[in-house]
């Protein structure tokens, strides 16, 4: 069993930056690859980037590439999403989700196995 909170959302203008964190309860978090999904309001949620359990493969959708960077660190349970150059179609609630394998699938909502509650971004033009 995971659980995932996430936080470090919030308001701000574009072109601007955010760091969102995900923390993790469980030891065995340095098992699973981790993702970020988002959610606009009227919107599917569509995935964002992912990582695996080393932090040594990441994997982003196209939209976000050169701008958002996924990291983890395994010591403190924690996996960050880094968002530069917000623009405000980047607003949206931004999940973390946890997936006990790497491999097809990543980018599909459906594979991961546990979730966070959501954490707001508003980008403001």
């Amino acid at each position: 069993q995971v659980q995932l909170v996430e936080s470090g959302g919030g308001l701000v203008q574009a072109g601007g930056s955010l760091r969102l964190s995900c923390a993790a309860s469980g030891r065995t978090f340095r098992t699973y690859a981790m993702g970020w999904f988002r959610q606009a309001p009227g919107k599917e949620r569509e995935f964002v980037a992912a990582i695996n359990w080393g932090g040594t493969s990441t994997y982003y959708t196209d939209s976000v590439k050169g701008r958002f960077t996924i990291s983890r660190d395994n010591a403190k349970n924690t996996v960050y999403l880094q968002m530069n150059s917000l623009k405000p179609e980047d607003t949206a609630v931004y999940y973390c989700a946890a997936d006990s394998a790497w491999g097809a699938g990543l980018d599909v909502a459906a594979t991961y196995d546990y979730w966070g509650q959501g954490t707001q971004v508003t980008v403001a033009s």
